[in-house]
């Protein structure tokens, strides 16, 4: 982008005609000046009237240069000004289209006293969010397409055995089982990509009146045959809390907490419920006995198909969804949820639910 600028000979032309101005006004400040002292019937001797015009004229000339030179160094100023303005606008132009082409790597240098700074500092904080978006984006794509293929391989590969006719009942029935595990599993993984896709929308919380103690010993019993099955004691102490909030959405964030309690507790264990107010909120706190989490792990074990124990996924199932759902239906309540874990002692997970939300 130039800027217009007239051509040399018109420049030249216009210098000319300043300095003879300068003249004439010169000039015209002498015989001012000696018309001033001398009245018309007083005149001096010849050369005392020279010195005079010659003395009003050079003050009259001093005057315009230093005016000039004023005028001169003001207007280098703000070219210099300009053209750092014109620079940065340039560059930020330059920038947008690199950004509008997809490379959110460049960035607009601007010192904080330079013109348009802040525009710059907008232009690459865009480029900077919109840059860790594109990584959120490549990275779930990344993690979706290892979770399908993972079951995808195991079903495509028992199901290859099943041809073989000298299988047994048992083996047949053993590939069989593996193949419904697997086709469950990418079901549950769909579910909850839509689920987590829906809630992370302009999803509205339906909310209404409801027993919140009731709720989680329903799905407390709702889960019996798996905490049954491994011995786990399940101990709960609910208080009697009638809370306003989406039913539905909450059930989800019990049965995740709960299924992932008695799903890391070794037989034998046991697994607490507990609920109560605290102030102006409702306090949940689900606490197990199992194998605890990494310190390294804790930060990241509310982020998309993030998961702690790699080495038991396979036997333990989980796409790494479960907390992230957990984490963002708590947070359209206005609650919070946080985790305090110890290895080999167990975890607790608080859920807290401010009780101050209006019906809708």
């Amino acid at each position: 982008m130039k800027r217009w600028q007239p051509p040399v000979s018109a420049r030249a032309a216009l210098g000319i005609s300043a300095m003879v101005a300068v003249l004439l006004c010169c000039q015209m400040a002498g015989l001012a000046g000696y018309a001033l002292i001398f009245p018309p019937v007083d005149r001096p001797i010849p050369w005392l009237a020279h010195l005079t015009v010659s003395f009003f004229g050079f003050a009259a000339f001093i005057g315009l240069a230093a005016l000039g030179s004023f005028w001169i160094s003001h207007s280098a100023f703000w070219k210099k000004q300009n053209s750092a303005r014109w620079g940065l606008l340039e560059e930020t132009l330059e920038a947008l289209s690199q950004i509008a082409r997809g490379n959110f790597t460049v960035r607009v240098s601007a010192h904080e006293n330079e013109p348009f700074a802040e525009l710059a500092a907008s232009v690459n904080k865009m480029a900077r969010e919109l840059g860790s978006m594109e990584n959120l984006r490549q990275d779930f794509i990344s993690n979706v397409s290892h979770e399908i293929q993972s079951p995808l391989t195991s079903i495509g590969g028992f199901a290859a055995l099943l041809r073989d006719g000298a299988l047994t009942p048992g083996q047949r029935a053993h590939y069989i089982d593996i193949i419904e595990a697997e086709s469950k599993r990418l079901s549950k993984l769909s579910d909850n990509l839509l689920r987590l896709s829906a809630l992370e929308g302009d999803a509205a919380v339906s909310r209404r009146a409801y027993r919140l103690d009731k709720q989680l010993e329903h799905i407390a019993l709702l889960l019996e045959p798996q905490w049954m099955e491994k011995n786990i004691s399940v101990e709960a102490e609910l208080q009697k809390i009638t809370y306003a909030g989406d039913e539905d959405l909450l059930s989800q964030v019990w049965v995740n907490l709960l299924h992932n309690a008695v799903k890391f507790t070794p037989p034998g264990g046991s697994v607490g419920i507990a609920l109560s107010l605290d102030g102006d909120s409702a306090v949940c706190r689900i606490s197990d006995t199992g194998a605890g989490i990494a310190p390294e792990d804790k930060a990241h074990i509310f982020e998309r198909f993030y998961k702690a124990d790699k080495s038991r996924d396979r036997s333990l199932g989980g796409s790494g969804l479960g907390l992230s759902l957990v984490k963002k239906a708590v947070e359209l309540h206005g609650g919070l949820v946080s985790a305090e874990s110890e290895l080999d002692k167990g975890s607790v997970f608080t859920v807290t639910l401010p009780m101050t939300l209006p019906l809708s």
